[in-house]
C-alpha cells in the first residue's frame, strides 16, 4: 500500500487564529534531577536545591492533559521523538514560525539534539520554508510574537549579555528578523534579566502575552525601559490590559496558550487571571500545569504552533 505524503503549509500571523497544527513537547523520558550547574534558568535552580524539581511523571500526566484539549478541538498534534535523558518540554524554544516560514532557533548548545527529534515534522515542510540563522544570531521562540502587521520581541542587549544564561536573543536576532519580514513592523523589548527567578523575564511571554477580543497579559517589571512597556498599554489600551503581579508572572500567569480568539487554556491555578477571562467573555480551558511550571515555562512555552487559519 502505497503511503500518501503530504506538506504542510505554514501559517502564524498572530497569536490567537484557530489553530490547526502545533508541535507539543514532550516530558517522556526527560532525564534525572539537574545538578544545579546545568539548570538553565534560575526557577528550575531554585527547584533543584529546595528538592522539589518535578518528576517526570507528573509533567508526562500534565502534558498529557494538554494534549486531551488540543484534540477536543480537533487541533492536529505532532510530539518529537522521545529522546534519552532530554528534557524536550519546550518546544517553543528550538523553532517557531512567521507567516510561512519556520525559523530553527540557535539555541543552548547543549539542546541542538532537541531539533533533531523534530525533523519528521520538518520532512514535512518546503524546504523553502524552513530558515537557519547564521551563528551570530541568538533566538529562541519564547521571544518572539507575530502579530498581525507586527513582531514583537523581546530582547537584551546590554554589554554583559553573554554573562546571562538567561539572555536568549540578542539584537542580531532583532535585524536579522527584520531583514526576513521587511514587510512587518518590528516592535523589540528590552527584558529584565535576572538570577532572581521572581524579577527575571526568561523570555517575551514571560511578561507578556497578546490574546483574543484586543485583550493582553501584561507585567510592568518584565521590562528594563518603561517607555516599551507603555507602548504596549498604549497600543492594547489601558482598559484591555489584565496587569499581573510579580508573584503572578513568576507563576507564569502570562504564559497561557490560545487555541482560538475564544478559547484559551490556562493553568488551573490561576484564579483571578481566569475569573477575568471569563468575565471578558473567553471560554477557559484550565488544566494543571503546575509541575512543569517550575522549570520557568508553561504552556505557551511547550507549543510549537504550524498552522492557524
Amino acid at each position: 500500500m502505497f503511503q500518501i505524503f503530504y506538506m504542510l503549509h505554514l501559517n502564524v500571523t498572530d497569536e490567537t487564529s484557530v489553530l490547526k497544527a502545533v508541535v507539543l513537547g514532550t516530558a517522556e523520558s526527560c532525564g534525572p534531577t539537574p545538578k544545579p550547574e546545568e539548570a538553565y534558568d534560575p526557577k528550575s535552580l531554585e527547584h533543584i536545591l529546595a528538592g522539589t524539581y518535578p518528576l517526570e511523571k507528573d509533567m508526562v500526566l500534565e502534558m498529557e492533559g494538554f494534549a486531551a484539549v488540543f484534540k477536543k478541538h480537533n487541533v492536529t498534534v505532532y510530539r518529537p521523538e522521545v529522546l534519552k535523558d532530554c528534557n524536550q518540554i519546550f518546544s517553543r524554544d528550538i523553532a517557531f514560525v512567521i507567516g510561512s516560514k519556520l525559523i530553527l532557533a540557535n539555541i543552548l548548545p547543549d539542546r541542538e539534539k532537541e531539533i533533531d527529534a523534530i525533523l519528521h515534522v520538518l520532512d514535512k515542510i518546503p524546504e523553502e520554508s524552513i530558515i537557519r540563522p547564521p551563528e551570530e544570531v541568538h533566538v529562541e521562540g519564547g521571544d518572539v510574537m507575530p502579530w498581525k502587521d507586527y513582531i514583537f520581541i523581546g530582547t537584551y542587549t546590554a554589554k554583559d549579555y553573554s554573562e546571562h544564561i538567561t539572555a536568549r536573543t540578542n539584537k542580531a536576532a532583532v535585524d536579522y528578523i527584520s531583514k526576513q519580514f521587511p514587510e512587518k513592523t518590528i516592535k523589540s523589548f528590552e527584558l529584565r534579566k535576572s538570577k532572581n527567578a521572581k524579577e527575571n523575564a526568561l523570555h517575551l511571554d514571560c511578561c507578556f502575552q497578546p490574546i483574543g477580543k484586543g485583550k493582553a497579559i501584561l507585567h510592568k517589571n518584565g521590562f528594563l525601559v518603561e517607555e516599551e512597556y507603555q507602548w504596549l498599554v498604549d497600543f492594547f489600551g489601558e482598559e484591555n490590559i489584565f496587569e499581573i503581579t510579580a508573584d503572578e508572572m513568576y507563576q507564569m500567569f502570562s504564559n497561557v496558550f490560545s487555541i482560538s480568539p475564544e478559547v484559551i487554556v490556562s493553568e488551573k491555578s490561576f484564579v483571578r487571571l481566569n475569573i477575568w477571562l471569563k468575565e471578558q467573555g473567553f471560554i477557559v480551558e484550565e488544566i494543571a500545569y503546575s509541575e512543569i511550571s517550575k522549570q520557568e515555562g508553561l504552556l505557551r512555552c511547550s507549543t510549537l504552533p504550524l498552522i492557524r487559519e
